[in-house]
């Protein structure tokens, strides 16, 4: 149950998202004028607008059991610090996970995902870590979890889900379901996404950072959903007493944009659909790329994102000096010339050679190429996506070919 701490990852400076919609600019722009700020836990008009997406989604909810924050980090950790108790992971799990845990002093442990997908720990190893905690005198209350999964780019099936959840609250956790890649799913026809919510509707607290699916990462906005229990009320004052004390609010720009993509008109459907179609291309694409040389990946389902694990390499890798996830890590980070985060920063242990792939980068590096990608009938006809993907299947096959260690200019991609 050993917890690390790492140095943050390298930020990539495409990591901007997709261009921003020209109707959220228009209502961002309507509100630069506003020097009010939102009230603690967001104004009347972004909340109503979370209760509407969550009832578009089967989850009845009242603007009183809703709270705004500007982005998931200040959320989540506003939530950790109110609930208190030590903090159940998933092993792999976003990498902001674990450091929230930590700066509110909650321990937090880690229970591995089954073979099927990531986002929800096995439902035995949970119970396990369970006993495991408690045997060394620890108080777990909380599961976070996440259906849409960011890193694997996974989905929980639903029969895998329930098995969790019934396990958690007969443990007496309380579930925090973080939803912020369930509108990216790659084939929504073809997947059955649920909430934890639904199924446990007392003892869950649905976490959504907009950034997944509707506003660019620079906008920062998330929404909670709060149980219409007693202690879903308890837990909602206590969160915005922390959001209070540090003035967690969101900026009245971001509220107002944030409120109109939530209310989901034409446009935002139109374009959170185009970004999940390209973003199945391209991780799709990549995922045969990784199979193709032995590495091992879930199929991708969801979000913008990749889990590789490189084991059956794992020799020809040690023959370029590459034995561990940190050495994993800064090699395909030179040989993409972006940052490429080695699993050790999601929970796994160090020794492993697994690494989270994003696929933004395939879609292109402009607003231009891609708005390209995402019109294309087929993205994967695109000349600088196929490009791209060819050059991330260059990459891997060079790296699985046993041979001394190339040389290079650290931080800067090969020729």
């Amino acid at each position: 149950m050993q917890r690390e701490l790492t140095a943050p990852a390298p930020a990539d400076p495409e990591d901007g998202g997709l261009p921003v919609l020209p109707e959220l600019a228009a209502r961002f722009a309507g509100a630069a004028g506003r020097t009010a700020p939102e009230p603690v836990g967001g104004g009347p008009a972004l909340r109503a607008a979370a209760c509407g997406y969550w009832e578009r989604r089967g989850l009845w909810t009242d603007p009183g059991h809703v709270a705004a924050a500007p982005g998931g980090q200040p959320l989540l950790l506003a939530l950790l610090a109110a609930v208190g108790g030590d903090v159940l992971l998933t092993r792999p799990s976003a990498a902001w996970y674990a450091p929230l845990a930590r700066l509110v002093g909650r321990p937090a442990y880690h229970a591995p995902v089954p073979a099927e997908c990531g986002g929800v720990p096995d439902a035995f190893a949970l119970l396990e870590t369970v006993r495991r905690v408690r045997a060394e005198e620890g108080e777990p209350r909380v599961l976070l979890l996440s259906v849409a999964d960011d890193p694997t780019g996974t989905t929980a099936p639903p029969e895998l889900l329930h098995e969790v959840c019934e396990a958690a609250v007969a443990e007496g956790l309380l579930i925090v379901s973080d939803e912020t890649w369930r509108d990216t799913v790659h084939h929504p026809h073809g997947t059955v996404l649920l909430s934890p919510a639904e199924m446990c509707p007392e003892d869950v607290v649905v976490v959504t950072d907009l950034a997944g699916a509707f506003t660019p990462p620079g906008w920062p906005a998330a929404v909670a959903r709060f149980p219409a229990t007693e202690r879903g009320v308890e837990l909602r004052a206590r969160v915005l007493s922390t959001l209070d004390a540090v003035r967690g609010v969101p900026l009245p720009p971001v509220a107002a944009a944030a409120a109109h993509a939530l209310d989901e008109p034409e446009p935002v459907r139109e374009r959170t659909a185009a970004a999940a179609r390209a973003h199945g291309a391209v991780a799709a694409a990549a995922y045969r790329a990784l199979t193709a040389v032995g590495a091992l990946c879930r199929p991708p389902q969801a979000g913008r994102q990749l889990y590789a694990d490189l084991d059956e390499l794992r020799g020809d890798l040690a023959a370029r000096g590459i034995t561990d996830s940190v050495e994993l890590e800064r090699e395909l980070t030179r040989r993409l010339g972006r940052p490429v985060p080695g699993g050790h920063r999601f929970g796994d242990a160090p020794h492993t050679l697994r690494v989270r792939l994003s696929t933004l980068p395939l879609l292109g590096t402009g607003d231009q190429a891609r708005l390209a990608a995402l019109a294309a009938a087929d993205p994967l006809r695109v000349p600088h996506v196929a490009a791209a993907l060819s050059a991330f299947e260059t990459a891997f096959r060079e790296l699985a070919q046993a041979g001394p260690r190339p040389t290079g200019t650290e931080g800067s991609p090969l020729p």
